[in-house]
C-alpha cells in the first residue's frame, strides 16, 4: 500500500499531539477555581493563588529540565519511539491529577506532566526535520506551531464543558485517554523514517531525501560559520541582547497561559462555564499573531530589506502592540473587552517571539544556535516562573494592574535589548587578539 503525500499526514498528527499537549497542561487551569474551592474552603482567594503559583512554577521548572533530556531520548530512540514515551507518560502524567488531594501530590503530577509534554517540541523539529526538505520545513514548522495555539482555543471550552458532565477528577482522566487514544494512528502511519517506509511512494522518498541530500552538501561548502566557545559567546554583547529579550518576552505568554481562567474569576466572578465561553478568546489573537509575524518577515526579506531591519522592524512592532494593550487592562471594563484586549496582548506576542527566536541563528553558526537558544530559553523559563510566582502578591485583593504594568515593562525591555546590544543583526565574525 502506497499513500500520496504520507509526510503531510505526518505533521498533521504531530500539530494534533501539540493540541492535546495545551489541552492537557490547561486542564489544571481551567479547573483550579473549582478545584481550590474543593480542597482548600477555609483558604482565602490569596492564599489559593499562592498555592496554585507554587504549583505552576515547578511545572515550569520541569518543563525547562524536561527539554534536555527528552531531546537526547529523540536522538538516541528516534521520532517514533520518543513521540510514544514523551505522549504515553504525559498522557498518564495527566490522568493521574485525578487522585491529588493537596499541593504535594499535585506539584508531584505536575512535574511528571512537565517533563514528558517538553518531549513535544524537539519531537516536533526532529520529525520536521526528518520528513520534509528544507524548502517545506517552514510551512511545515507553522502548521504545528499553529497546534499550540489552537490549543489553547479548544482547551478551554472544551474543559468547561466536560465539568457539565463530569466531575474535576474524570475530566483530568478522560483528558489522558486522548492522547494515549493518539498513540494507535502515530504507530500505524510512523512506521520507519522516509527511507524505510514501505507505505512511501517512490516519487515522494526521492523529493524528501533529495532536498535534505542538498541541505547537507551546501552544509558542507560553508567552513566560514563563526561558532565560538562559551566563554567567547558570552562575552559578546549581541549574545546577552538575546538573551535579555528571551527573558524578557517570555514571561508575558506565561503571565497570560496560566493566569487568564483565575482573572476571569476573580475579576468578574465568572465560574467554569462562563470562563469556557471567554477565555478561548485571547488565543486567537495567538494564532493570527504567530502567522501574521512570520509572513510578514517573510514579505520583507523577499521585498529586499536586509535581515536587519526586518527582524528589528518585526520584533519592534510586535512589542509596540503589546505596550498599550498590557497597560489597558488595568481597567478594561467589560470582560468582553478584556479578552480581546488579551488577544491583542497576545497577537502581539506571537508576531515578535518568532523573530526573536530566530536571533541566534542570525548572528551563528549552526554548532553555536543551540548552546545560545538553550542559554536565552533557560533564561526565559527562570523570568517566567519568577513573574508567575509574584502573581499572588502583586493581585492581591483582585487588583491585576502592577502585573500588566510589569509585563509593559518588558516589551519597553525587549526593545531595548534588541537596538543597543545587538547595532547590526548579522552573522558575526571572531574577536581579534
Amino acid at each position: 500500500m502506497k499513500i500520496k503525500g504520507l509526510r503531510w499526514w505526518v505533521i498533521a498528527l504531530i500539530a494534533l499531539a501539540t493540541v492535546i499537549n495545551y489541552i492537557d497542561r490547561q486542564a489544571l487551569v481551567v479547573l483550579w477555581p473549582s478545584i481550590s474551592e474543593d480542597l482548600y474552603p477555609d483558604k482565602s482567594m490569596t492564599e489559593r493563588k499562592e498555592i496554585y503559583a507554587l504549583i505552576s512554577v515547578v511545572f515550569m521548572f520541569s518543563y525547562a529540565f524536561g527539554q534536555s533530556i527528552f531531546g537526547k531520548i529523540f536522538d538516541k530512540v528516534g521520532t517514533r519511539i520518543g513521540f510514544v514515551l514523551s505522549i504515553g507518560f504525559w498522557s498518564i502524567s495527566t490522568a493521574l491529577h485525578a487522585f491529588a488531594k493537596g499541593v504535594v501530590s499535585f506539584s508531584i503530577f505536575r512535574s511528571l506532566l512537565g517533563i514528558s509534554e517538553a518531549g513535544n517540541w524537539p519531537g516536533a523539529a526532529k520529525g520536521n526535520a526528518e520528513w520534509f526538505p528544507s524548502s517545506e520545513r517552514a510551512f511545515a514548522q507553522g502548521i504545528f506551531n499553529s497546534g499550540a495555539a489552537i490549543g489553547g482555543i479548544v482547551a478551554i471550552p472544551t474543559i468547561a464543558f466536560l465539568t457539565i458532565y463530569f466531575s474535576w477528577q474524570m475530566i483530568f482522566v478522560i483528558i489522558g485517554l486522548i492522547g494515549l487514544l493518539w498513540l494507535i494512528p502515530w504507530l500505524i502511519i510512523v512506521k520507519s523514517p522516509p527511507k524505510n517506509h514501505p507505505w512511501l511512494t517512490e516519487d515522494e522518498r526521492n523529493y524528501i531525501l533529495g532536498g535534505q541530500k542538498e541541505d547537507q552538501e551546501k552544509l558542507l561548502q560553508k567552513t566560514d560559520e563563526y561558532n565560538p566557545k562559551v566563554g567567547e559567546l558570552l562575552s559578546r554583547k549581541q549574545s546577552w541582547g538575546v538573551i535579555i529579550a528571551s527573558a524578557a518576552i517570555d514571561p508575558i505568554w506565561w503571565l497570560f497561559v496560566f493566569w487568564i481562567p483565575i482573572y476571569l474569576s476573580e475579576v468578574y466572578n465568572m465560574d467554569v462555564k462562563a470562563i469556557g465561553i471567554y477565555g478561548w478568546v485571547p488565543y486567537v489573537g495567538a494564532m493570527l499573531g504567530a502567522w501574521f509575524g512570520g509572513l510578514l518577515a517573510q514579505n520583507r526579506l523577499k521585498a529586499g530589506w536586509s535581515v536587519n531591519r526586518t527582524r528589528k522592524a518585526v520584533i519592534t512592532l510586535g512589542c509596540v502592540i503589546m505596550l498599550p494593550a498590557l497597560l489597558a487592562l488595568s481597567n478594561p471594563g467589560s470582560p468582553i473587552n478584556a479578552v480581546l484586549i488579551m488577544a491583542a496582548v497576545l497577537f502581539g506576542f506571537q508576531t515578535s517571539i518568532g523573530n526573536v527566536q530566530t536571533l541566534p541563528s542570525d548572528l551563528y553558526g549552526k554548532k553555536t544556535v543551540g548552546t545560545l537558544s538553550g542559554f536565552s530559553g533557560t533564561a526565559a523559563k527562570l523570568t517566567g516562573a519568577g513573574l508567575v510566582s509574584l502573581v499572588p502578591m502583586l493581585t492581591v485583593g483582585g487588583n491585576y494592574t502592577p502585573a500588566f504594568v510589569i509585563g509593559a515593562a518588558l516589551a519597553l525591555i525587549v526593545i531595548a535589548s534588541v537596538w543597543i546590544l545587538i547595532p547590526k543583526i548579522e552573522p558575526l565574525k571572531s574577536i581579534k587578539k
